[in-house]
């Protein structure tokens, strides 16, 4: 358990499970936004629209099994709320779980693709689970990045300095660590590593 280790083995964590790597500052990528039942992914994609840099945007996500709003359908509503053309959106409504939501959402990761456009993950900064789903479903998909966020669970924003003392940080930073090497050995999972600013 966490409780067991040290302070070098928790910032070992961190930077194993730590997903960013930016967009080059002035290229336009297609966003896939990994379900979650809270907005940032969404603000974040909009912001970046605004600014010329998504000319493509894949929501993900089915039922939210914590308070069973659709989150494929509410990144859209709140895209289009903040001035996000539809047309710009693409959206899968059935995932249940990070796998599905690249899973169902490959049409548009193709069309991305076929359009020249890279493709950025926006993810919560621990969730290497996404990276790693992204690679192996979509082996052309070439270097990508990642854009994060610092999730908020019972009124505690969970950071890469507070998960170890949060925990519903704990236990999803933790999943995260132990889950995705496993799966990589086993073969589930394509290995994949930032190498020169991007996801490979």
């Amino acid at each position: 358990m966490i409780d067991d280790i040290g302070s070098e083995q928790i910032a070992a964590i961190t930077a194993y499970v730590d997903t960013e790597a930016l967009p080059p500052e002035r290229r336009p990528t297609a966003h896939i936004l990994f379900g979650t039942n809270q907005a940032r992914p969404a603000e974040i994609a909009a912001e970046r629209y605004h600014q010329g840099l998504v000319p493509l945007i894949i929501c993900t996500g089915g039922v939210n099994r914590h308070n069973g709003i659709v989150e494929g359908r509410m990144f859209r509503r709140l895209l289009l709320d903040r001035g996000v053309p539809d047309d710009v959106i693409r959206y899968e409504d059935r995932s249940a779980n990070t796998w599905q939501n690249v899973e169902f959402a490959l049409p548009f990761l193709h069309e991305a693709l076929e359009k020249g456009l890279a493709v950025t993950a926006v993810c919560k900064w621990y969730h290497r689970r996404a990276v790693h789903a992204l690679k192996t479903l979509t082996p052309d998909i070439g270097g990508f990045y990642a854009i994060t966020w610092d999730p908020v669970y019972a009124g505690q924003p969970v950071t890469r300095e507070s998960w170890p003392v949060i925990p519903d940080g704990r236990r999803r930073v933790i999943r995260e660590w132990q889950e995705v090497p496993r799966r990589v050995t086993q073969g589930g999972f394509q290995d994949t590593n930032i190498a020169d600013g991007a996801w490979r």
